[in-house]
């Protein structure tokens, strides 16, 4: 008689084991009587599926709108979705423009790269921004090269002058570089274009032209202002639209040597009366 109530105990403590266990997603951990009993309408096929889902659909399943949030009120997610929403508009306002405000320019394609002088100017004029290279003045790197990226003009894109113009503000380290030594090497890539890539021209390709103005960077004069301006924000609007507490200022390039290369065989260093004297239309 004893054997028959030795199992039936054994297979009762078993059982007791088991209601202190639940089951989620395949792992098992001890809870409490209560949680058991809130837990049990839901049935393993309800458990797992839900832990499939995205954040959004967890947080839906957990905390219905209608009984916790409201049923105007947004998801976690939704919310972290309208706030990024609101800063990239925010962004949008500050830093970009429309791209119909700027007219495409009429040059049409670079000139033959024989004409080495014109096609210093197709580069100069066509390209909207270039990597100016100065002597730092940062305590890490004092007296080496320093590199940074810059939005420059020649002109309106129906008029290209040749000289260099940039808006720029004293915050910048290029800026107090330039205040301990005004000289700068500026450098464009054709392949900012479209030309290189139709022709499947590697931007180190030689027959990808590139070109590097050297010279000393002064500020504009009040004369000169006016067309600074035209210059520099018929090409770039959003400029307009920057903060005034950077004080922002004008310079511009004074060339000493113009350097291309545009063809395998060299490079030319072009006269700078023949630069000026040439054209990217």
């Amino acid at each position: 008689m004893r054997a028959p109530y030795f199992s039936l105990a054994v297979f009762a403590n078993v059982v007791c084991l088991c209601l202190s266990y639940t089951l989620r997603s395949s792992v098992s951990w001890v809870v409490s009587s209560n949680d058991v009993v809130e837990d049990a309408d839901l049935s393993e096929e309800e458990v797992a599926p839900a832990l499939l889902v995205d954040g959004a659909g967890l947080w839906k399943q957990a905390y219905p709108s209608s009984s916790v949030l409201g049923d105007s009120v947004d998801s976690p997610a939704e919310l972290v979705k309208q706030e990024e929403d609101n800063v990239a508009q925010l962004s949008s306002r500050l830093f970009s423009y429309r791209l119909d405000k700027v007219k495409k320019s009429n040059s049409g394609g670079p000139p033959p790269h024989q004409d080495t002088a014109r096609t210093a100017r197709y580069i100069a004029h066509n390209s909207d921004w270039g990597h100016l290279a100065t002597i730092s003045t940062q305590d890490k790197i004092k007296g080496l090269p320093f590199g940074n990226i810059f939005s420059v003009s020649d002109g309106p894109l129906d008029n290209s002058t040749g000289v260099i113009y940039f808006y720029v503000t004293p915050m910048d380290n290029t800026v107090t570089d330039l205040r301990s030594n005004p000289y700068a090497s500026l450098t464009f890539s054709e392949a900012e274009g479209e030309f290189c890539r139709q022709m499947m021209y590697d931007p180190e390709d030689p027959r990808c032209a590139r070109l590097t103005l050297t010279g000393k960077m002064v500020e504009v004069s009040p004369e000169e202002l006016a067309f600074a301006k035209e210059a520099m924000f018929s090409r770039h609007p959003v400029m307009t639209k920057w903060p005034v507490g950077h004080k922002w200022f004008f310079m511009k390039l004074e060339l000493i040597q113009v350097w291309l290369q545009d063809w395998v065989g060299g490079v030319s260093l072009i006269p700078l009366e023949d630069y000026f004297k040439a054209t990217p239309f």
